[in-house]
Order: C-alpha cells, then sequence, then structure tokens
C-alpha cells in the first residue's frame, strides 16, 4: 500500500513539472507575439495548474480547463487582466505628436518666409544699423551717431513693415486687405511724428508731414514718369484713382497751411493762441472725416478701380507668426524713432542744418524711401497703375 501511494506521489510530481514546462513555453510565446505587435488572447496563465487535494486522493486533476493544441502546447486560461504593456498607444498621446509636429512647422515656415524677406532686398543690410542705433543712444555716443544710425535703421523697417502688412492682408479680402495696407503703410511716419510731438518738435512735425506730401507729389510722381517714359512712348493708367488721390494729397497741403495763413491774413487784429488752437483742430476733424470718406470710395463704393495688376498673392506666413512679427517690427520702429527725434535739436544745431529741413527732407526718406524705390521700378516696367498706387 506505502509503496503505491508513494508511485502515484512521484506520477503526480512529474505531470506537474511537465505542466509548469509547457505554461513557461506558453507565455514566452506570448511575449514574443507582444513584443511583434500581435494582440494576445484573452486571459493569462493560472496559478494552479493541480488540485493538491487530488494528489493526495491519487489522481491529479487540473483545477481550470486545458485545452491541448498539440503534444506539446498547452493553453491555460485564467481571469487575470491584461499588462498594459501590451495595449497600443492611446489616441490622446497620437494627437499630442501631430500637433508638435504641426507647431514645428508653423515655426519653420514663419522663420522662412522671414528670412526670404530680409534677403530679398540689399537695402535690408542697413539692419544692422539698428542694434546700433540703440547701443548709440544707451551708450551715449553722441547726437551724430544716434541720429543717423536709427535713421539708416527706418529705412529696412519700413520695407520689413510693408512685407509683412501686404502677406497679413492676402489672407482677407479686397475691403480688409485694403484697409490694413492703408492702415499700417504709413506707420513708420505716424510713430515718427507721435514720437516728435512728445519731444515738443512741432515744427518738425508739420514740417516732415508737408514734406512727405510735396515729395509724393512731385518728386516721386516725377521720377515715376520720367523713368517709365525713358522705356516706353505711351504709358496707361487708371485717371480716376489717380485723380482722387493726388486731390487728397493737395487738400492734405492746404489743411496744413490754413492755420499759418489764419494768423498771417489777420491784419487787423492779433488771432490768439487759443483761436489758432481751435482752427487747427478743426482742419484736423475735417481731414480726418475727408479720410473717411476716402477709404469708402476706395474700399467699398469703387474699389474696382483700385484693383492692382499685380495678380493676387497666397500668404506665405502663418497668421499667428505674421501678427508676432508686424508687432516686433512696429516696437523696434517706435524705439528708433524716439532716439531719431530725441537727436534731433541737438543735430541741428551741430550740424547747422534747420529743423524744417530735417523735417521737409530728410525724415520723409526714411518712411517712404522703400517705397519710392519700388515706385519707379514698377514704372519701368510699365505697370503703371501699381506704381502710382504705391507713390500717390
Amino acid at each position: 500500500m506505502q509503496r503505491s501511494h508513494a508511485l502515484t506521489a512521484v506520477k503526480a510530481a512529474a505531470k506537474m513539472k511537465i505542466l509548469a514546462k509547457h505554461a513557461r513555453a506558453r507565455l514566452a510565446e506570448r511575449e514574443d507575439g507582444a513584443e511583434n505587435g500581435v494582440q494576445p488572447e484573452e486571459g493569462g496563465l493560472t496559478t494552479s495548474l493541480i488540485d493538491s487535494d487530488s494528489v493526495q486522493g491519487g489522481s491529479p486533476t487540473l483545477s481550470r480547463p486545458v485545452t491541448p493544441r498539440s503534444d506539446t502546447s498547452l493553453v491555460v486560461y485564467s481571469n487575470q487582466p491584461t499588462p498594459r504593456s501590451l495595449h497600443p498607444t492611446p489616441r490622446s498621446l497620437q494627437g499630442n505628436v501631430k500637433d508638435q509636429q504641426q507647431i514645428q512647422r508653423s515655426y519653420w515656415r514663419d522663420f522662412t518666409a522671414v528670412k526670404d524677406m530680409v534677403l530679398s532686398s540689399k537695402l535690408n543690410v542697413m539692419m544692422v544699423c539698428v542694434p546700433l542705433g540703440i547701443a548709440a543712444e544707451l551708450l551715449h555716443w553722441g547726437a551724430y551717431p544716434t541720429f543717423i544710425l536709427n535713421f539708416l535703421a527706418l529705412i529696412p523697417l519700413a520695407l520689413l513693415l510693408g512685407d509683412v502688412t501686404e502677406d497679413l492682408a492676402a489672407r482677407f479680402g479686397d475691403t480688409v486687405g485694403g484697409l490694413l495696407n492703408a492702415t499700417f503703410g504709413n506707420v513708420v511716419e505716424m510713430i515718427l511724428s507721435i514720437a516728435a510731438l512728445r519731444q515738443g518738435l512741432y515744427q518738425v512735425v508739420s514740417s516732415s508731414l508737408l514734406g512727405s506730401i510735396l515729395s509724393n507729389l512731385l518728386l516721386v510722381l516725377g521720377c515715376c514718369f520720367l523713368f517709365g517714359g525713358v522705356r516706353y512712348k505711351m504709358q496707361a493708367f487708371n485717371a480716376v484713382a489717380n485723380q482722387a488721390t493726388s486731390s487728397l494729397l493737395f487738400l492734405s497741403c492746404i489743411g496744413i497751411v490754413i492755420p499759418t495763413a489764419a494768423m498771417q491774413l489777420s491784419v487787423d487784429e492779433e488771432v490768439s493762441s487759443q483761436d489758432l488752437l481751435d482752427v487747427s483742430r478743426g482742419t484736423a476733424i475735417v481731414m480726418l472725416v475727408v479720410y473717411a470718406c476716402y477709404l469708402a470710395f476706395q474700399l467699398v463704393t469703387h474699389h474696382d478701380l483700385f484693383k492692382g495688376d499685380d495678380g493676387d498673392d497666397e500668404p506665405v506666413m502663418t497668421f499667428l507668426g505674421a501678427l508676432l512679427t508686424l508687432a516686433a517690427i512696429t516696437v523696434a520702429v517706435a524705439v528708433c524713432s524716439e532716439y531719431l527725434t530725441g537727436s534731433i535739436e541737438e543735430f541741428s544745431s551741430k550740424s547747422g542744418l534747420s529743423q524744417s529741413f530735417l523735417g521737409i527732407i530728410v525724415l520723409p526718406i526714411a518712411g517712404n524711401a522703400c517705397e519710392h524705390i519700388t515706385a519707379v521700378v514698377v514704372a519701368m516696367k510699365d505697370k503703371m497703375d501699381l506704381s502710382l498706387g504705391v507713390a500717390v
């Protein structure tokens, strides 16, 4: 009897070893399939393959159903959960990776667009004057370096500002795009005038406005006709649109002269400062109303007369990138304009040039030099509507 019980225990131990060996082999196969991307079957290996009570009874029995696949492989079922490492990558993580890749592509697109804008013109080599002009003011290099460096810095900044404004306006329609061009096209002159007003240089402000208008009406317009006529005997342009813009420029000249004329023509009684201030403010309000009417004429009622002949352009920058670039350039223009106007008085006294001369001749070049060159170059290509639209 004892010998039969011992033989039964030996057989049960042998079978347990065989089952354990098959279970380890099956687990290794599952791990290899998970590494190769194969989905595992439901369940895992059982922790108790043989009932210990059945061993004492004589014949071993399985505590879980076992389905043999072959002579050497088994499938053992269990209620244990599948390990997390076998699950595929969640969709949320895949979405985050795609968003990061898209953001990187947007950054690279904006960087490439700004680089192409900077390298598109030889005048942009003067961008080095921007940090030098700021350093000249902060390190107190004197009036000459501060005025000259900041003056040269405004020229490429105005060119780059125009390119970014056109790129920003290209994504909108004719109305909004034209309004953006009309607003930001003269932002350099606006900031320069505001900086001069803060310095109390009223003569410089009035002289620069008058000089800008006269340079557009006489110098730039005459150069467009001259250099365009050298290459082409006959050139056509839209007369209605250019008559409207030329009339507005002439009306602006009259508005600037009105306060001075009112003071000079009052021979019998002297005009007080308050009366002169009221005349100036009234003239400014009338000019703003006329400009609003011109915007309605250009953008709403007769927008077909102001369409350019250079085709529709596609934006090369992202919307956020264009806004950030526009803001950065505007800040740089404001800083350089502040330092430029701050050194005008000392520069005028040392150089012998009057503030009126600097306002009429020198300062308008800073904001309009690039536009003037573009107008003449386009006129030599027989695109007079675009040329006059840029010049006037």
